[in-house]
């Protein structure tokens, strides 16, 4: 049984947890803005399947919509965040070494989160 976790930004959901990858729906409100944050021990990749996201990877932001998707590299920075009205709705696959939520180093959060 899967649960609901919720955050400043918005939700997410572990959809599938294996050794190798992790499944997850991730649910940004209007205004929501992950922190900008980098991953040492994996790479993750975001599907975009309701809403429009603002993706920031490295120095570029760029804008996705539905069937839309983006590879983010194990080390490089990145952000997810919704300007529009609507909820942005995206599945994101982990793939690494360790698949946990202690691989994040903050940059930069609106939340003051550590």
């Amino acid at each position: 049984m899967t649960s609901i976790v919720s955050k400043p930004w918005g939700s997410y959901e572990v959809l599938e947890h294996q050794d190798e990858y992790s499944i997850k729906r991730i649910i940004v409100k209007s205004g929501g803005k992950l922190s900008l944050q980098s991953h040492k021990y994996r790479s993750e990749h975001w599907v975009i399947v309701k809403g429009e996201a603002e993706v920031t990877l490295n120095e570029t932001t760029i804008s996705l919509t539905s069937n839309e998707s983006i590879f983010i590299p194990q080390n490089a920075k990145h952000r997810l965040a919704n300007n529009k009205q609507d909820d942005l709705i995206v599945i994101e696959v982990w793939y690494g070494e360790t698949l946990d939520e202690n691989d994040i180093i903050r940059y930069e959060d609106i939340y003051n989160r550590s």
